[in-house]
């Protein structure tokens, strides 16, 4: 057990599948795995470990921004022996190329924040995903006939900004898109010798202003979460 994950040793699974919702971490346990059990309630971070076509596998919430996902992706690495992390969110599109609902599989991600710097002296602006693990999800999405656009996104640690450079973040650096955990997410992976990758769903546009409702989140991340457990049994 830690400060913030009451599991026992062998309650989490090898793979984790890691929304930042813990309420959507339950609808993924209750809709598509087998025989799920609750394994972590701790300040209301659901975590669920069951089986998905016979696989066994953890969902659990990472909570907003890098510090939550910092925390709790270094525990499940070094403490409970996760060996790889998919992180499912919702993202902002910087470009009018991509739709809402369109999937983003995340190739390395910018981000100004200090989190690396803060946690082990890092000066890199840049982190990138598992290459073995984003290869998996490409090949279970190719099986799945879901088209994916492979992205280099933005990690903020700001989501309501007084002065949005999201234009100067696209031109400068190629971001397609904002989310707020990936690069803490990936820095703990690299730290830690682990595997981390994020798959993304354009929830809104920053260009053309679009955008969903909840609800409308809700049904349209059906896609993503099947590709984030089709991408499991590949490991």
């Amino acid at each position: 057990m830690t400060p913030h994950i009451e599991a026992k040793k062998g309650d989490i699974a090898k793979t984790v599948i890691m929304p930042g919702d813990p309420l959507r971490a339950k609808y993924i346990a209750d809709n598509f795995l087998e025989n799920p059990r609750l394994v972590n309630q701790v300040r209301g971070m659901l975590a669920y470990t069951g089986t998905y076509k016979g696989k066994e596998v953890t969902v659990m919430g990472s909570g907003m921004g890098m510090p939550s996902i910092g925390i709790y992706s270094y525990e499940l690495y070094k403490e409970y022996e996760v060996e790889q992390i998919i992180r499912i969110g919702t993202a902002g599109a910087y470009t009018k190329d991509l739709n809402l609902y369109d999937l983003l599989l995340v190739q390395k991600c910018y981000s100004e924040s200090s989190y690396g710097s803060t946690q082990n002296g890092s000066k890199d602006e840049f982190k990138e995903a598992s290459f073995p693990l984003n290869f998996h999800i490409q090949e279970a999405a190719q099986e799945l006939g879901k088209h994916l656009t492979i992205a280099c996104i933005h990690s903020s640690d700001v989501f309501y900004k007084e002065n949005d450079n999201f234009k100067e973040l696209y031109e400068r650096y190629g971001c397609l898109a904002c989310e707020m955990e990936s690069f803490a997410l990936f820095h703990n992976a690299s730290v830690l010798g682990k595997k981390a990758a994020c798959i993304l769903t354009i929830s809104d546009n920053l260009v053309t202003k679009e955008e969903t409702t909840s609800r409308e989140r809700q049904n349209s991340l059906k896609d993503m979460i099947e590709l984030a457990l089709e991408s499991v049994l590949k490991i």
